[in-house]
Formats: structure tokens, C-alpha cells, sequence
């Protein structure tokens, strides 16, 4: 791991959080994490385990200081962590294929619903905080979904051609 790659996962992992403030809520509150859609990024361009641990435990930490939810912190930590490793493990298995922009506009409206979903149930299942499911996911995630998934759409053809442009070392140099 080198300080270049340290320090644009880090301008990811800002910029993501710069995003989940500025964002409004909806839905009581509830906001699209785009926290999770630089993780994403970042896991697409330095798909090793140590990168996607460290972009995982440092976007569950801010995610859980910055939750607006109830009981959120332990929630967020949990659902980037193993989010994190499964779309990790999706990349791996679809090499070829997970850095063009269709692909990866898919994976991370997967990885969102997949992170929703774990969230909630690790607040409701594990914490026991009363909230219902099911409206959750039908107010909440699915728009989240789509939110980022655009978002990714967006951002990742600006963030290729930024590094390309700076020769960084990542998986769409190689």
C-alpha cells in the first residue's frame, strides 16, 4: 500500500462524507450514503483486501459519527464492513468486467441494497430498535439505490479520467 493510493482513498472517503452532509434527508430523516458510493469507487480502483478493509472500517466509522438514525453507529460499522468484502468479492469473481461503467453502475446499486438491508436488520435483529422493515426498505433503500447508482454513474467516468490523467496505480491502469 502506498501513500498515493492512501491519499486518494482518502479524498474518496472526504468527498463522501462531505456529500452525506450537504445531502437532505428523507423519509424521517433518512439520507442516501454516499460515503457507500466512494467506498465502491475506491474498492473498484484498489481491489486488494487490505485497501478494502481500511476503505471499509473508515467509511463504517465516519458513517456511524454521522448517522442521523437511531443507534446508528454500530449499525453503519457492520453493514460497510461486510458490504464491503461481498462487493469486494463480486469484483474479484467479474475482473474483466466490474470496471466498465454499466457494470459497476449495477454492482453498486446491488452493494446499496445490500447495505440497506444489512443495516436495518443489524438495528432492528441486534440493537432492538423498533422500526419497521419493510416501509424502510421500500422509503429508504430503494431510493437510495437509485440515488447512488446514478451517482456512481456520474462520478466514476470523472474519477477514471482524473486518475489516468495523474498515472496513478490502480486496477483500470493495469
Amino acid at each position: 500500500m502506498n501513500t498515493k493510493s492512501l491519499v486518494l482513498m482518502s479524498l474518496l472517503v472526504g468527498v463522501g462524507a462531505a456529500l452525506y452532509l450537504v445531502i437532505p434527508g428523507f423519509g424521517n430523516g433518512m439520507k442516501p450514503d454516499f460515503m457507500l458510493t466512494m467506498m465502491f469507487i475506491g474498492i473498484l480502483l484498489f481491489p486488494k483486501a487490505s485497501h478494502v478493509f481500511l476503505l471499509a472500517v473508515t467509511t463504517g466509522v465516519l458513517s456511524g459519527l454521522f448517522s442521523t438514525f437511531p443507534a446508528g453507529f454500530i449499525p453503519n460499522v457492520v453493514d460497510k464492513f461486510i458490504t464491503a468484502f461481498v462487493f469486494y468479492a463480486i469484483v474479484v469473481v467479474l475482473k474483466h468486467y466490474s470496471s466498465k461503467l454499466p457494470v459497476a453502475t449495477v454492482l453498486a446499486g446491488a452493494g446499496t441494497l445490500l447495505s440497506g438491508v444489512i443495516f436495518l436488520s443489524v438495528a432492528i435483529f441486534v440493537i432492538g430498535v423498533e422500526v419497521p422493515f419493510l416501509p424502510l426498505v421500500l422509503t429508504v433503500v430503494l431510493p437510495a439505490v437509485v440515488i447512488n447508482a446514478i451517482a456512481l454513474f456520474v462520478i466514476f467516468p470523472i474519477v477514471t479520467q482524473l486518475v489516468k490523467r495523474s498515472k496513478f496505480e490502480t486496477a483500470l491502469s493495469n
